[in-house]
C-alpha cells in the first residue's frame, strides 16, 4: 500500500510538471487568443457606436492588446482608432503592404486570421512540437527573434451600413524559457519537499491504517476456522475501520448462534426420530419372537409411529421448501372463518379423549386472498403449539376479530408464558424456552417455524405477546378481500 501511495504522489506530481512546463506556452497562447478573439467581438458589436473608443481603450489597457480599428475604402485602409498597449507605446506593427497581406488572408478565412510574426513582419508557421515548446520556436543563438514574437489576430467587420472595417489586434508573446526553466527548478525542489513528508507522514499513517485491516484478516481466518471467539477489535482510530470490526464482531456472533442452534437442531431431531424409530423396532421385535403378540393393538402403534416419522419429515420439507422460496402461495380468494371451523372440527376427538378446552370465537364469516392450504396449516400449527403449553386448565381459544378492514387470528393460552428477551427466538426450529427438549403432545415441534415461513411468503404482520405465569396470545393479520363481482352478460 505505501508502494501505491508513493507511485501515486509521483504521478501526481509528474502531471503537475508536465501541464507547468511542457504545456505552459500552448495554453497561454490559447488564453492570449482567446482574450483578443473576445476583444475583437466586443469592439465589432460597436463599431458605429459612440462607445468604441472607450471600448478599444479599456480591452488595450485591461488585457494588455495593441488594437487598431481601420475602415476599408476601396484599396485603402483607413485607421479610425488604435490604442497602443501601455508597454509597447508608439510601437507599430508592420507595413501598408503587410496590412494589406493579413487583410487578403482574412478574407480567404471567412473574416478571422491569426498568426505569428516577428518585430520585422516575418510571418512563422509553428508546428505543434513548436506550440507545446515555444523555448524551442528558434534556432539556438538567434535572440532578436526569440524574445521578439507577436501574435496577431485579424477582423473583419460591417456596419449597419455595410461599411467594411479591418480589427487588427496583436501582442508580444512573453519569453517562456527563463520561466519554464525556474519552474522546473521549482518542481525540483517540491518533489524533494514531498517526498521528505511522505516518508515522515504518510508512511506512519499508512501503517496504522493496515495494521488493523491485517489484524481482522487473521481473525477472520480463525473465524473461518470455526473459533467464533476470534477478536477483531473495535478501539481503532479511524471509523471506517472501527466500523468493520464491529460488523465482524456482529457477523461472528451471529454465526456463533446459528452453529450452536444448528447443533441443538440435530440433536432434538435425532431424539424425536430415535423414540419413534425404538418402540417400531421393539414392538416388532416382540412380535417376532413372542407368538399371541401379533394383535392389532400392537400393530395400530407400528402405524402411529409411522405416521409421526412421517409427520416429521414432512413438516422439515415444508420448512426447507419454504425458507428456499420453492413452494410459493397459490392465492385465492377464501372465507377464513371457515377454515377456522374447520381446525376446530378436527380437534373434536382430540378434546373429548384428553379434556382439553379447545374454542372459536367469531362473530362473522371474513373473505380473504391467500393460499388456503398454507393459512389452514398456520392456524392448525398455532392451536398445536397452544396445546403444548397451555396451562392446567387445558384451555386454548382461537378468537378472530376484524379492525380497518384488517382481520386478526389470535390464539391464546393459559401456560407460563414467554420472557420478553426469548420472544424474537421462539419462532426458530426447535427452540425451546426452558431448553428441555421434550415431545410434543401433538405435532412434531417445527409448528412455530412452519408458521413463520408461510406468514412471511405472505407478507403478513405476525407475532406473539406474552406475559409469563399468565399464558401467550399468538397472532397473525391478513387484509380482508372479496372477490370482485361479477356481472352477468
Amino acid at each position: 500500500m505505501i508502494r501505491f501511495i508513493l507511485l501515486f504522489l509521483a504521478i501526481m506530481i509528474f502531471t503537475v510538471w508536465l501541464f507547468q512546463t511542457c504545456f505552459l506556452g500552448l495554453v497561454y497562447q490559447r488564453v492570449r487568443e482567446k482574450d483578443m478573439e473576445r476583444a475583437a467581438k466586443s469592439i465589432a458589436e460597436c463599431i458605429n457606436s459612440d462607445h468604441l473608443a472607450q471600448t478599444v481603450y479599456s480591452y488595450s489597457k485591461d488585457d494588455m492588446l495593441n488594437i487598431s480599428v481601420y475602415r476599408i475604402e476601396g484599396d485603402q485602409a483607413i485607421r479610425v482608432d488604435m490604442r497602443q498597449s501601455e508597454m509597447e507605446e508608439n510601437i507599430s506593427l508592420t507595413s501598408p503592404q503587410g496590412k494589406a497581406e493579413l487583410y487578403a488572408k482574412a478574407k480567404e478565412s471567412d473574416g478571422v486570421y491569426h498568426t505569428h510574426l516577428t518585430f520585422g513582419g516575418k510571418e512563422i508557421q509553428q508546428t505543434l512540437i513548436q506550440r507545446l515548446f515555444p523555448w524551442m520556436n528558434v534556432r539556438e543563438g538567434d535572440n532578436s527573434i526569440r524574445e521578439m514574437i507577436r501574435m496577431v489576430y485579424v477582423h473583419l467587420c460591417y456596419d449597419v451600413n455595410g461599411g467594411e472595417y479591418m480589427l487588427l489586434l496583436h501582442t508580444e508573446l512573453e519569453p517562456m524559457t527563463p520561466l519554464v526553466h525556474t519552474l522546473q527548478r521549482q518542481f525540483f525542489w517540491i518533489f524533494g519537499i514531498l517526498l521528505v513528508i511522505s516518508l515522515v507522514f504518510v508512511i506512519p499513517m499508512t501503517k496504522r491504517t493496515v495494521r488493523p485491516l491485517v489484524q481482522m484478516n487473521t481473525a477472520a481466518k480463525q473465524l473461518a476456522a470455526g473459533n467464533y471467539e476470534a477478536d477483531f477489535g473495535e478501539d481503532h482510530s479511524y471509523r471506517e475501520t472501527r466500523d468493520l470490526a464491529e460488523t465482524l464482531t456482529y457477523a461472528s456472533a451471529e454465526l456463533s448462534k446459528t452453529d450452536k442452534m444448528q447443533k441443538e437442531l440435530t440433536a432434538n431431531i435425532s431424539h424425536d426420530l430415535r423414540t419413534p424409530l425404538t418402540m417400531i423396532r421393539g414392538y416388532a421385535e416382540v412380535m417376532r419372537d413372542i407368538p399371541g403378540e401379533n394383535t392389532p393393538e400392537n400393530l395400530q402403534v407400528l402405524i402411529d409411529e409411522t405416521e409421526h416419522l412421517t409427520e416429521l419429515v414432512n413438516d422439515l420439507m415444508d420448512i426447507s421448501k419454504l425458507q428456499s422460496g420453492v413452494r410459493s402461495p397459490m392465492m385465492e380468494f377464501f372465507d377464513l372463518t371457515s377454515v377456522l371451523r374447520e381446525v376446530m372440527m378436527r380437534y373434536e376427538a382430540f378434546t373429548k379423549a384428553q379434556g382439553y378446552q379447545i374454542s372459536l370465537e367469531a362473530d362473522v364469516n371474513v373473505p380473504v386472498f391467500a393460499d388456503r392450504s398454507m393459512i389452514l396449516q398456520a392456524v392448525y400449527n398455532l392451536v398445536n403449539n397452544a396445546i403444548n403449553y397451555t396451562g392446567a386448565d387445558l384451555k386454548v381459544t382461537v378468537k378472530q376479530t376484524v379492525e380497518n378492514n384488517v382481520v386478526r387470528i389470535s390464539v391464546l393460552d393459559t401456560g407460563e408464558g414467554i420472557p420478553e428477551d426469548q420472544i424474537p427466538l421462539i419462532w426458530d426450529r426447535y427452540y425451546k424456552v426452558d431448553k428441555v427438549h421434550r415431545s410434543a403432545r401433538v405435532g412434531t415441534g417445527l409448528g412455530l417455524s412452519i408458521v413463520k415461513g408461510v406468514l412471511q411468503v405472505h407478507n403478513a404482520n405476525y407475532g406473539v405477546n406474552s406475559t409469563p405465569g399468565e399464558g401467550s396470545v399468538f397472532w397473525f393479520e391478513l387484509p380482508v378481500s372479496a372477490p370482485p363481482e361479477q356481472h352477468e352478460p
